[in-house]
């Protein structure tokens, strides 16, 4: 039986209290279970456990060098229903001097922002396999900046995105 999905991550954090404020701030996510140096968190709407485990190592913690100098963990990606939601969560992620970076993959709208910790994610509105054209999927294989009232227009800002990846039925 093949993979389906990822169920969590398990992030190391310099200091788990900072990071689970952060989290809940910018994404909304909420601690379902703690101890002390960890935390787990939900995602709004998540049927799942938890999807963000927390563990403590201390600000004394250096620096990930994953993609500079080691192998490592580029970033993880959660994906949200709509394109007004990814709207907001721009707006939250500037607000907290966190977003850093938006860009448009055609089937994929997405944000990328730093935690306190300086580990990367991204935010990301997929356009559902109904609404791809041969235009769209030509367009994967260039990244454009990410215009979300463009593709509000385009789209609507209450269509739910496509679950996983959008592909053509």
């Amino acid at each position: 039986m093949p993979v389906q999905r990822l169920n969590h991550a398990v992030l190391y954090v310099r200091d788990v209290e900072r990071s689970v404020t952060f989290y809940r701030e910018a994404l909304g996510f909420e601690a379902v279970m703690g101890m002390p140096g960890a935390a787990f968190l939900q995602a709004p709407g998540s049927t799942n456990d938890h999807d963000l485990g927390l563990f403590q190592i201390g600000e004394r913690a250096g620096q990930s060098t994953a993609g500079r100098s080691t192998v490592g963990l580029y970033h993880l990606a959660w994906e949200v229903d709509t394109l007004d939601e990814l709207e907001r969560i721009a707006a939250k992620l500037s607000e907290l001097g966190a977003l850093a970076g938006a860009s448009d993959h055609a089937t994929t709208k997405a944000l990328y922002a730093h935690d306190p910790d300086g580990l990367e994610f991204e935010v990301s509105w997929l356009v559902p396999a109904s609404l791809l054209t041969d235009e769209v999927l030509a367009a994967r294989t260039s990244i454009r900046p990410l215009d979300i009232a463009a593709d509000k227009e385009r789209y609507g800002g209450q269509t739910r995105g496509g679950v996983g990846v959008s592909i053509p039925a």
